[in-house]
């Protein structure tokens, strides 16, 4: 059976608990908050339900429930150790077309209490029809950490903006989109760092912050009653803002809070290739998706394309999630897309996710920096750009770990640039591929030379280096560097391209 959901308006309605003890009191407080008023019925009650019935909060009536005690009411709780008595309170109701609750009973119930996150006047109901409190009160938890506290004072500022936009925006054109667009994700954003300003003024604003905090009715200072009709048109006609979002490795459950709110809220959604289709499963149904990746060595955008096509659409939507694999900052190209969008004055936010580095070292159970072996990590790749084909082979040594990404497919390629820089030919390697992926993921476990015959593991792949990458880190001493230290004593530079 289907339950009808509904929030029901208590303010100064009687409302009869029958029983005192602990659960009975759990329900009450709840019935304050809504300002019923509270009739309990018991012989007997606990310490805080008498405190309650001598500060005069709600009237205690020591003696056994009778069917009279329905008389005048509006909503019954049973909530005794007695089932006999329980279910006498549910005929009575159903008797007189009444709604009952007996808690824990669920034969014996016109409704059920929901789990309830609360903020404000924003309130979210969860219901299970009975079926698993416990499942209830746990989708609760979780909701209370997406939905914080400033969501009360939120919803308190688009209360206000309402009523004046209902009672000043009479003949203008779009006043329901508005409504919407002040409610969307991207202006909560805002709202946010606005109120981080307030709570914490000595905090460094960056550009992107100053730029995007000055809209009207939002600043903690204005009055939303001072809106006018080219407020509105400012408001309607904000342009949007670009969210670079770290995806991570590709399990949903390793995106940031930040990110997943993002991705359900946003109008326009632009990907690449490594973000993982259970990733891409999170993104609004609404929203305009589009891939941005590499498909077999060929692009579907250039770059100068992805650029102009953020630009343009900062210009007609408000919330852009430029969606990227692993941490946007980390081989990404998200330093010329954040290059294009400053040229552009396009407002902009970097949203860190988990790069593929420390991913992929958890999959394989590896410490990136095990103090008995390692001190550095250096981040890498054999895939860049022009000023990328050299490396300082001389800035290695016996305590870093190298994290080289995109290895590729050419395991003997990378085995001979990593030789030629002068590492150990038995320096452990670990190649990971599909970080994170559950039934996909695999480790293999080699050293520098026998890379070159290791079988090929599928894309994405990354490739760890040094002696956190050894099964057993005291088989490598220090003595296996004695090649490498030369290349450190002369400084040389090693052109691995």
């Amino acid at each position: 059976m289907s339950l009808f959901p509904m929030f029901v308006k208590l303010q100064g309605r009687t409302v009869v608990v029958v029983g005192a003890g602990v659960v009975a009191e759990g329900k009450i407080p709840g019935l304050f908050a809504a300002g019923a008023r509270v009739r309990v019925i018991a012989p007997q009650a606990t310490p805080q339900i008498i405190a309650w019935a001598r500060e005069g909060k709600l009237e205690w009536l020591p003696r056994v429930f009778s069917v009279t005690d329905l008389d005048g009411t509006s909503l019954a709780i049973a909530a005794t150790a007695a089932a006999g008595v329980n279910q006498a309170v549910f005929r009575e109701a159903e008797a007189r077309g009444m709604f009952c609750n007996a808690v824990d009973d669920i034969e014996n119930c016109h409704f059920y209490y929901g789990a309830v996150v609360q903020r404000g006047d924003l309130q979210i109901a969860i219901s299970t029809n009975g079926k698993s409190p416990a499942l209830a009160q746990r989708i609760r938890k979780e909701l209370e950490v997406s939905y914080g506290e400033t969501y009360g004072a939120w919803l308190d500022r688009l209360g206000a903006a309402r009523h004046v936009l209902r009672a000043k925006a009479k003949g203008f054109v779009g006043v329901t989109g508005i409504l919407h667009r002040l409610a969307s994700g991207e202006m909560f954003e805002r709202f946010l760092r606005v109120e981080e300003r307030r709570t914490h003024p000595d905090r460094s604003q960056s550009e992107g912050e100053t730029r995007t905090s000055h809209l009207p009715g939002r600043n903690e200072e204005t009055d939303p009653s001072v809106l006018t009709h080219s407020d509105l048109e400012v408001v309607d006609k904000t342009t949007g803002t670009v969210f670079l979002v770290g995806a991570g490795p590709g399990d949903p459950e390793l995106l940031t809070r930040r990110a997943l709110r993002l991705l359900q809220t946003a109008q326009i959604v632009l990907h690449d290739s490594l973000v993982s289709r259970e990733v891409l499963a999170e993104i609004s149904p609404a929203a305009q998706v589009i891939d941005a990746g590499k498909r077999a060595g060929q692009k579907l955008l250039t770059q100068e394309e992805i650029n102009s096509l953020l630009v343009s659409y900062a210009q007609d939507h408000q919330v852009i999630v430029r969606l990227k694999g692993g941490d946007p900052g980390v081989f990404g190209r998200g330093g010329e897309e954040i290059d294009a969008l400053r040229r552009a004055g396009v407002n902009f936010e970097i949203v860190p996710g988990i790069t593929a580095a420390t991913a992929a070292a958890a999959a394989a159970g590896i410490s990136l920096t095990d103090r008995r072996v390692a001190s550095q990590v250096l981040l890498t790749t054999f895939s860049r750009g022009t000023d990328g084909s050299v490396m300082d082979w001389g800035a290695v040594t016996s305590a870093t770990t190298i994290v080289l990404y995109m290895p590729g497919p050419d395991y003997a390629e990378v085995s001979a640039r990593l030789l030629h820089g002068g590492l150990p030919s038995d320096l452990p390697c670990a190649v990971v591929s599909s970080a994170s992926r559950g039934g996909q993921q695999m480790v293999r476990w080699s050293n520098i030379s026998a890379l070159a015959n290791e079988p090929k593991l599928p894309a994405p792949a990354l490739l760890i280096v040094g002696r956190v990458a050894s099964q057993q880190l005291g088989e490598i001493s220090e003595n296996a560097w004695n090649v490498l230290q030369s290349v450190e004593t002369t400084g040389a530079t090693v052109r691995v391209s």
